[in-house]
């Protein structure tokens, strides 16, 4: 029996495809791709897709269908979150790519999406005993699970992702001091239930999902000179002195300075800066000092829970 599945993980800023075989300890990989359709361009305003991030989502969406096609998957999930949730035309992106490509994308809402990505979390490895609060910052949405291997405790998301949040804070480059006050207030004022529902809880980590984290120990990596290829990990634990190295970097760099980094994909140029900003917030926040990621998230949650 065929066992090939492609999950789509299609989200605020970047569509991913994953193509794999399911085998009896996980799945391996046959394909990946990641396209940066930015389909929340300019901040989504007045709850719209743009028509041009429209037409390239669509065109996405045609490529993958026929890898998906040439491939062979047997089972196809394509799973919409933040972008095509939360606007007016999202349905109409929805309908289009079903007349064109045959797949049926699943709009999910954020609390869906932070169970896959707990699920993708899991299967990398990353949970223990002990509870840990993992964070994926999306274009969109932010979610947050505190957990442990055996169970989710809590979890929520907000639409607070880092499109929305450029848009209202980093207008200039470098980001002002004003501005960074004025987005941990913002930070501060939305996630009131994240801080009342982790009140007096014991996190030994925070584990960050995929995504920024994936940047952040790039670029750590890069500086110290060692080859580095995180399409070959699944985890990675960071020293803390070298993440506030970066984040500081970050904080003080140029649009310039950021995009003459090679560790840094040019999708995440503009997006990364902010993304820093909610981590070291949340760390300093919640008084957590130890710091993980992992490359699984909410594509490798689905593929996790196909049944073959």
């Amino acid at each position: 029996m065929n066992q090939r599945i492609a999950v789509m993980d299609l989200g605020t800023n970047t569509f991913h495809l994953l193509i794999a075989d399911k085998t009896g300890n996980g799945f391996a990989e046959i394909l990946h791709l990641t396209e940066a359709v930015k389909l929340g361009e300019g901040g989504m305003k007045g709850g719209l897709i743009k028509a041009k991030a429209f037409e390239r989502g669509i065109k996405t969406m045609e490529l993958f269908a026929e890898k998906i096609r040439l491939k062979e998957a047997w089972q196809v999930r394509a799973i919409a979150t933040s972008a095509i949730r939360s606007t007016k035309n999202g349905q109409d992106f929805v309908n289009e790519v079903k007349n064109k490509t045959g797949i049926a994308i699943e709009v999910i809402d954020g609390l869906k999406e932070a169970q896959y990505i707990y699920q993708g979390v899991k299967a990398a490895g990353a949970l223990s005993a002990e509870k840990a609060l993992i964070l994926d910052i999306g274009g969109g949405s932010v979610e947050f699970i505190l957990c442990d291997e055996q169970q989710i405790f809590w979890k929520q998301s907000f639409e607070i992702g880092v499109q929305r949040l450029r848009q209202l804070f980093h207008q200039t480059d470098p980001i002002t001091t004003g501005n960074k006050i004025k987005l941990n207030q913002y930070l501060e004022e939305q996630l009131q239930i994240l801080f009342l529902s982790v009140k007096n809880q014991d996190i030994s980590q925070l584990i960050g999902s995929a995504g920024s984290f994936e940047t952040y120990a790039e670029m750590i990596e890069v500086e110290k000179g060692n080859l580095f290829d995180i399409h070959q990990i699944k985890t990675y634990n960071f020293l803390i002195d070298d993440f506030n190295k970066i984040a500081i970097w970050l904080q003080y760099s140029s649009h310039q300075e950021r995009l003459a980094k090679k560790s840094i994909i040019p999708l995440r140029v503009d997006m990364i800066v902010v993304a820093s900003l909610v981590t070291v917030f949340i760390m300093q926040k919640l008084k957590i000092e130890k710091l993980s990621m992992t490359t699984y998230s909410l594509k490798e949650g689905v593929l996790a829970e196909a049944d073959c």
